[in-house]
């Protein structure tokens, strides 16, 4: 549990430092901070995206995923729960939500959680999460300064999710297969580059509808490899 350990903590320092930098901003530096977080968002899922080695794989999760998702109302219940921390807290941020939701599942979503979790559970390598902590630690900077205090609880899904996965470590090593994390990295790919169109302003985007889809690709890929 340490990698995580660390990943929550810098996730905690970058956003608090992002929250103290971001008050000295005028509005329309924080649109431009916006625009790049978006274009950098955008660019990090479609390099993801790329690792597919069978699309038919990525297109059949994502419609199959966002079907499930939509009947869960799994975006409505993230929605609902970043609304819940943000009356706990007494937050008056109109982004608190957005900011929550949106870097929950940069921070989660990617190959060097999964990888990284399940190496620090079987053997207690923590190399790829200190990396990752480090990565994480500045986006949150940027991201905070921008989106406000949403993303500071962020720092709570990655110690569940990347706690979750090392916990269980051995039981999950088959997502390291080369078949399997390459399909599952691209169709989180291609839901952060949902998130990168919803902050360019483009299109709203039900993101969290599609995270089913990062269990289906998995089983496609086991039973098809």
């Amino acid at each position: 549990m340490k990698g995580t350990l660390v990943n929550t903590g810098t996730v905690l320092l970058g956003s608090s430092l992002g929250l103290l930098i971001g008050s000295k901003f005028p509005d329309r530096i924080k649109n431009m901070v916006m625009h790049a977080l978006g274009l950098s968002t955008f660019l990090i899922g479609l390099k993801m995206a790329f690792k597919t080695e069978n699309i038919l794989f990525v297109i059949g999760s994502l419609a199959i995923g966002g079907i499930i998702g939509e009947l869960l109302k799994l975006e409505e219940r993230l929605e609902s729960l970043g609304e819940f921390i943000k009356r706990k807290v007494k937050s008056e941020s109109g982004s608190f939500v957005l900011g929550f939701v949106t870097s929950s599942l940069v921070f989660c979503i990617g190959p060097m959680t999964i990888v990284g979790s399940i190496q620090d559970g079987v053997s207690g390598d923590t190399s790829l999460l200190y990396a990752k902590s480090l990565m994480d630690g500045f986006a949150a900077m940027v991201f905070a300064s921008s989106l406000g205090a949403g993303v500071i609880f962020s720092s709570l899904t990655v110690l569940i999710f990347q706690g979750g996965l090392t916990i269980l470590g051995s039981r999950l090593s088959f997502l390291l297969q080369p078949m399997v994390l390459d399909e599952l990295a691209a169709t989180g790919g291609l839901i952060i580059v949902g998130i990168g169109i919803y902050l360019l302003g483009i299109k709203k985007l039900k993101v969290g509808n599609f995270l089913p889809a990062l269990v289906i690709v998995v089983i496609l890929a086991l039973l098809f490899k």
